[in-house]
């Protein structure tokens, strides 16, 4: 099922096994591999593309793009006190560079430049 290949692929990009995957996604034990003959409900789905930082569209196969997809009122900020991988443009961003970004954001909170988070 394209839902077990997509998922594998991204975890492979991200340095996870399905394990891994289907551990940080809550759900039951070998969830994930029984996709191979029975389709992932949307909960699971859901979840499992939280973990990988990716849609559902993109994991069923409605979309060859990995990027998320915001949903609508949803500001399009980046939580980056969260331990998950991020992409910009389909490469991997590197731990390095978000401890810069983590870095300068609290350098500016401390100085009282950054701006506030905006209310949702």
């Amino acid at each position: 099922m394209i839902e077990l290949e997509r998922t594998k692929e991204l975890a492979k990009k991200y340095k996870m096994n399905l394990r891994e995957v289907n551990d940080k996604a809550g759900l039951g034990t070998n969830s994930i591999y029984n996709w191979k003959n029975k389709r992932p409900g949307g909960d699971a789905l859901e979840a499992v593309a939280e973990v990988l930082n990716t849609s559902i569209d993109y994991l069923k196969g409605k979309t060859d793009d990995p990027t998320p997809i915001p949903t609508k009122g949803q500001p399009t900020s980046i939580p980056l006190d969260e331990e998950k991988p991020y992409s910009y443009h389909g490469y991997n961003v590197p731990e390095r560079y978000l401890n810069m970004i983590r870095g300068l954001m609290e350098d500016d909170i401390k100085e009282g430049r950054a701006d506030k988070k905006w209310e949702t």
